[in-house]
């Protein structure tokens, strides 16, 4: 197929598939840990497609082993060379290669709120999220996969403990790997950017962006000035506050154009736009070329 590789599309005229969170028959609710080539055995055992794009509730630590695991996230190819680690937001859509079945990795999934609040702030999982795969070196791999062995260990554990404090268990040695791969991506980003300001922005941009993209109607929503949105938007992503909401509508768009058979002028109406020709200009403006046109690439692509 083409150099980005996501071929596989949703039926026609249905949305990006939204995966909830279900964790499996006897595991603790919050978190789970399995083979990455597990992930394609119980597809099947579903009788669902392992390679259609998906858009999980959920967070994803993705550890490749023995060979790279290939997968695309919002048009972004990454290949995870061994040792490297990629770690997915609730939300992302992702496909994975098409060689999970033979896959040779791990991944940890786990709920939003599962991880306490101060592992959270000390581990810098707020908004705006670099999306980068981390290949721990050195002590960094030692720590990192002594983590990963605890979690493993405790995670298969489960008959050896009350489940409340299984549950606890698992959520203190998650936090452990957390941390050691926020250690490897780097000093954490500027305080401003992990602002309470825009973390209630970002909130209210992922929830209403399909009902306004007026900087004016969030400041009114959150009790801001436009001034300060923009303000706490620049610290945290070099973005205008505008660029931010626009860039957000931008990607919604992109998705629905690439992996749903919905025509463009459902696509406008899901966004939020009252005529179709505007929903066209404001994506010509921004992305450099027509709906149809970026429709037409992703199948020849």
């Amino acid at each position: 197929m083409g150099k980005n590789g996501q071929d596989a599309r949703t039926a026609a005229g249905a949305d990006v598939r939204e995966l909830a969170y279900t964790p499996s028959v006897g595991a603790p609710a919050g978190v789970e840990v399995m083979e990455l080539a597990g992930l394609y055995e119980r597809a099947r055992r579903h009788d669902n497609d392992p390679y259609v794009p998906l858009r999980p509730a959920f967070h994803q630590l993705i550890g490749a082993r023995g060979r790279p695991v290939r997968m695309w996230v919002d048009f972004v190819e990454q290949e995870l060379r061994p040792g490297a680690w990629l770690w997915l937001r609730a939300g992302q859509v992702q496909r994975f290669g098409a060689d999970l079945a033979a896959a040779d990795g791990v991944i940890v999934l786990f709920q939003a709120g599962f991880l306490p609040p101060a592992t959270v702030s000390a581990a810098h999982m707020d908004p705006p999220y670099e999306q980068r795969p981390l290949e721990p070196r050195g002590p960094d791999a030692e720590a990192v996969a002594r983590a990963l062995d605890h979690l493993r260990f405790e995670y298969g554990a489960m008959a050896s403990l009350p489940l409340a404090a299984h549950t606890e268990v698992l959520r203190a040695l998650l936090s452990v790997l957390v941390m050691r791969l926020a250690a490897v991506r780097g000093p954490a980003p500027d305080a401003a950017g992990a602002s309470g300001t825009f973390r209630r922005f970002h909130a209210a941009v992922e929830r209403d962006h399909a009902v306004t993209r007026r900087v004016e109607d969030y400041a009114a929503a959150l009790g801001y000035s436009p001034r300060t949105l923009t303000r706490a938007a620049l610290a945290a992503t070099g973005r205008t506050a505008k660029q931010y909401v626009d860039d957000r509508v931008l990607l919604e768009a992109k998705r629905l154009l690439w992996h749903s058979g919905l025509p463009a002028r459902e696509v406008a109406d899901r966004l939020g736009f009252a005529d179709p020709s505007d929903f066209t200009k404001f994506f010509r403006l921004r992305a450099g070329e027509t709906p149809g046109a970026f429709r037409e690439g992703s199948r020849n692509g």
